[in-house]
């Protein structure tokens, strides 16, 4: 009998067995929906009338069918909590379980035993090690081998033997940037450690039966981020040397979430999709002039550099890709096309006065 469905049974002989299966323990702590077998309203014919049962006083106290509770939704769950996505997840998903590494260790090889996987049926990661530099450090590397990569794993791991949705948030340095623009069917060519840790977690990922690995870049949402830098400084009267030779488009969390979102409503076939916001390419010194410009400031006050003037006489720096063009032709294909980020930037800044 598939899970959500009621039944019950009358044996007829005494020292009768009755064997059935399950599809999970019993948990004391969920919440479980029960009908009373003697409502007549179920208009069962019992071969033998309810007055003349033996049964246990627990199964004469469920409810009658009109009373009865519904069978509990499956859980959503959201890892990387405290981040800039996974506190954009919040508004999207406010039903969710939300959660950090001091709540559940997803690089544990016990995953399995750490929550009852049966009562969940969507797992979005928005976990990461995204200290990119840090990354070329012995100490940076373990950890982003352990987040972006094993923890993959092991939800992957967990998702096909449950059953359960998994949606993965990568990132644009899977690609060297010699491109001028990515597609989800370029191969992974990743520079630095970071990178070649996220696309190892876009490797495992793959073998999700159901899955939605999201490529991003850029991205900009509640926290520390690159468009917060440039307004505290600009706001400060600094004048800020900035690259002009890595382009790509701003990504802000609330589209991103939009956008996988939709793909979830919609049931979208599964696999990989870029999601970036629309918008011409971008330099970050561009955005940095445009951000001191919405700050009423000179776009003058940005003075552009070179990558490698920038990072001159600076250790373990890891190589950026050039390019982080992400095309859009498939989400949108699907039915979403997120916003300009010229016109996401504005809006982000009018809610920062």
């Amino acid at each position: 009998m598939p899970a959500g469905v009621a039944n019950s049974y009358l044996t007829l002989e005494d020292n009768t067995v009755y064997s059935y299966l399950v599809n999970d323990h019993w948990y004391p702590d969920v919440s479980y929906s029960f009908v009373n077998a003697m409502d007549e309203s179920l208009g069962i014919d019992w071969p033998i009338p309810p007055a003349e049962w033996e049964i246990s006083e627990k199964d004469k106290s469920h409810p009658m069918l009109e009373s009865a509770a519904p069978v509990p939704a499956k859980k959503v769950l959201v890892t990387g909590a405290n981040g800039q996505l996974g506190l954009a997840l919040r508004e999207e998903f406010p039903n969710a379980e939300f959660t950090d590494r001091n709540e559940l260790d997803i690089t544990s090889s016990d995953l399995r035993a750490a929550r009852p996987w049966r009562q969940y049926d969507l797992i979005i990661n928005a976990a990461a090690y995204t200290a990119v530099d840090t990354a070329e450090t012995p100490e940076g590397r373990q950890m982003a081998w352990k987040i972006n990569a094993e923890a993959t794993a092991n939800l992957t791991r967990v998702a096909n033997e449950y059953n359960i949705t998994l949606v993965h948030v990568s990132s644009d340095y899977v690609f060297d940037g010699t491109k001028e623009s990515y597609s989800e069917e370029d191969g992974l060519c990743p520079l630095g450690v970071y990178a070649q840790t996220k696309a190892a977690g876009d490797v495992a990922i793959s073998t999700a039966r159901k899955h939605y690995l999201i490529r991003t870049s850029w991205v900009i949402g509640e926290g520390n981020n690159f468009v917060r830098t440039m307004k505290s400084l600009a706001d400060r009267g600094i004048k800020p040397s900035v690259v002009d030779d890595q382009v790509g488009r701003l990504t802000f969390t609330e589209d991103l979430v939009k956008g996988i979102k939709h793909l979830l409503n919609t049931d979208a076939p599964y696999g990989t999709y870029n999601l970036s916001n629309e918008g011409n390419p971008a330099s970050w010194a561009d955005i940095a002039k445009k951000v001191y410009e919405l700050a009423g400031k000179s776009a003058d006050d940005v003075t552009p550099t070179s990558t490698a003037k920038y990072y001159e006489g600076k250790e373990n720096i890891s190589p950026r890709p050039a390019n982080s063009m992400l095309k859009l032709d498939k989400i949108k294909a699907a039915g979403f096309t997120p916003p300009a980020w010229e016109e996401a930037l504005v809006n982000y800044i009018q809610k920062e006065k």
